[in-house]
């Protein structure tokens, strides 16, 4: 996804060797000479992909969202498990679960119009009708959280401005609003406090600087929070329960995102909670009883969950396989809802009984079709990249892979520019290593999760040394003795998209193939076309890549369609036609102006989609062409 990361990360190597081809993976499954059944497309996209979690007012069903149908729709299950109802039944457009009402069986959810990310918070009746609380065209709106005691919720919605985001405050009952909060400067919302008083404001400066502003309702009043010279990151986490402390993050005083306390009545700004990673969010359960808190820990999450005033650390289950990850609690504190990801099992929802200490797993996520043992688990690798800077990756090794049966591989590149590739679930890299290729995630400078100085090591170098760091990642490959040095190819997906073709463009010689999924092929365009909702960190953004006024010319140096005479490497692009952050010329372009060098492009436009896939049947021939494309010109050719 193309977007700036507002929490700083950075390069260390901690307790790994960092060496050229030091590997490090605590708990990775050792690879066998077994040769693994091999599945199709199909079967791997039989798996279903859950999120969201919200308890029922009674406690007694969890409401979340699943792809079960062929697009995600809102679902509700019994805490003690059976088959899932579905509450919405769209067979065109994406429904997000957001939560149910805190006093009975309503629920609120989410939903675009072909990925065409301008949603809308809905309503479902107690009837099972539904009503769009906030109707109106080329608007975007999201939930923005509850009142304690469920007789207000808050929305948030760009339809006054189409730059900037207002809050409105909602009657439960009657869904009658009022304006709650009118956004002139272009914020972003952090928070608001439950006793409504206060609202914590983010304003993005750069891609490491970033200040929090505090509105008093009451006044009318804005204060800056976090005056400060250099270039550090602010942003508002959550209010605690008693609306007295605001919870902040900083990379103030370090390399990593550490927790702060500001004291609303004293003014006095303390450290709270650090580790020697990320710490990237915490919020508290609705009762205020227990607080959350999520370490980005070098590719995976970590959960911390405290109780009361004291903090006490709280025993999470333990459960193999995998990371806890997206904890909700009921509305009494009673129970917890998880979700349980591993490499080889995507997100199965949980529930955990405080009392009793027990876990429960409600969904099995896997299609029934695949074994588990068939598929790989991950290895976090760091290796030296041309001037010496280490870059960490997730890598994922063929069964059966070896000195005397070579396999072909992908430097797949994630989305962002500061995206991560992760520990988790991914079905489209478990796929193309089922069938036989080696897949290196590369987190490459630039990536969130590894300090803010790794994290603006890309900064206004794109086209440049990230994609060298790409180049070094083949090397790294190749030097693994199973790893056919010829047979090399580079994979991504919006940004990733552009350094696949920055790499065939720029570097011709160093990848076999190109994967291209709406990626940017023109940085003047892409930067000029950015939806008007993200005004909030456009300044961000030009610092980061570029303005594409003052830096026509570096831009026009770093984008692929100006030097597409020099791609002459097979190409695969992939395109959503209704893509609002990746326009759709972006792609035709480029098709177009490698095809004048006679080169094999093959190129697929999806009607009904935007930014990524929401629709199981068109990730299904996505991905079935992208792996036609790698046997007929990577591995055979």
């Amino acid at each position: 996804m193309i977007k700036i990361r507002l929490i700083a990360a950075s390069l260390l190597c901690g307790f790994l060797a960092c060496t050229g081809a030091a590997v490090a993976a605590t708990g990775a499954a050792k690879n066998t000479s077994k040769t693994p059944k091999q599945y199709t497309i199909e079967q791997f996209m039989a798996t279903v992909s859950l999120g969201g979690a919200s308890f029922s007012a009674d406690e007694k069903r969890i409401l979340f969202h699943s792809n079960e149908s062929g697009i995600f729709n809102a679902y509700t299950l019994s805490v003690n498990g059976g088959k899932p109802e579905a509450l919405t039944k769209s067979a065109t457009d994406t429904t997000f679960a957001v939560s149910f009402f805190p006093n009975d069986d309503r629920i609120l959810y989410t939903r675009d119009k072909g990925g065409d990310e301008n949603n809308h918070l809905y309503v479902r009746e107690l009837d099972g009708s539904e009503k769009d609380l906030t109707p109106g065209d080329k608007l975007k709106a999201s939930f923005a959280g509850w009142r304690p005691d469920g007789g207000i919720f808050f929305v948030s919605s760009n339809e006054r401005d189409p730059k900037v985001f207002d809050i409105y405050r909602y009657d439960t009952k009657t869904y009658a609003r009022t304006l709650f909060y009118k956004n002139e400067n272009a914020y972003s919302i952090g928070a608001i406090s439950r006793d409504e008083k206060w609202i914590a404001l983010n304003k993005t400066n750069t891609t490491l600087d970033g200040d929090i502003y505090l509105y008093d309702v009451a006044k009318g009043e804005t204060k800056h929070l976090t005056p400060h010279t250099g270039a550090i990151n602010f942003s508002a986490a959550t209010f605690d329960p008693s609306s007295q402390r605001l919870f902040l993050l900083t990379t103030e005083g370090g390399e990593f995102t550490r927790l702060r306390t500001y004291d609303l009545t004293s003014a006095a700004m303390k450290d709270h909670e650090k580790a020697d990673w990320d710490v990237v969010t915490t919020y508290f359960s609705r009762d205020g009883k227990y607080r959350v808190t999520a370490v980005n820990q070098d590719g995976s999450i970590a959960i911390r969950v405290v109780e009361g005033a004291s903090e006490k650390p709280v025993k999470l289950p333990t459960l193999p396989g995998g990371e806890i990850r997206g904890v909700t609690f009921s509305k009494s504190g009673a129970r917890m809802a998880f979700y349980l990801n591993g490499d080889r099992s995507p997100s199965n929802l949980y529930v955990y009984d405080f009392k009793s200490k027990q876990a429960k797993a409600l969904t099995q996520s896997l299609s029934k079709e695949i074994d588990a043992k068939d598929l790989v688990e991950a290895e976090v690798v760091r290796f030296k990249s041309f001037d010496g800077m280490v870059i960490p990756s997730i890598y994922y090794k063929p069964l059966g892979a070896s000195a005397t049966n070579k396999v072909p591989a992908l430097v797949y590149v994630h989305g962002g520019p500061g995206g991560q590739t992760s520990r988790g679930y991914n079905a489209q890299i478990q796929y193309l290593v089922n069938h036989g290729y080696a897949v290196l995630g590369i987190n490459n400078r630039g990536s969130s999760g590894y300090g803010k100085t790794f994290y603006a090591a890309d900064d206004r170098k794109h086209g440049r040394e990230p994609l060298w760091d790409c180049v070094e990642a083949k090397t790294y490959l190749a030097s693994l003795g199973y790893i056919d040095s010829e047979r090399i190819g580079i994979i991504g997906g919006s940004y990733g998209g552009y350094m696949t073709l920055a790499a065939l463009a720029f570097r011709p010689e160093a990848f076999k193939v190109g994967v291209d999924i709406f990626g940017v092929s023109n940085w003047l365009r892409t930067l000029e076309s950015i939806p008007p909702y993200w005004e909030s960190f456009r300044k961000s953004l030009y610092e980061e890549i570029g303005d594409p006024v003052k830096d026509k010319d570096m831009l026009i140096a770093a984008s692929p369609l100006f030097h597409a005479k020099e791609i002459k490497k097979p190409l695969i692009v992939i395109q959503g036609a209704n893509d609002p952050r990746v326009i759709k010329p972006e792609s035709d372009e480029i098709v177009e102006a490698v095809k004048k060098n006679g080169v094999p492009v093959e190129y697929v436009v999806f009607p009904d989609e935007g930014h990524g896939f929401s629709k199981k049947k068109n990730s299904i021939e996505a991905n079935r062409k992208i792996l036609e494309f790698l046997d007929k010109y990577l591995k055979k050719g």
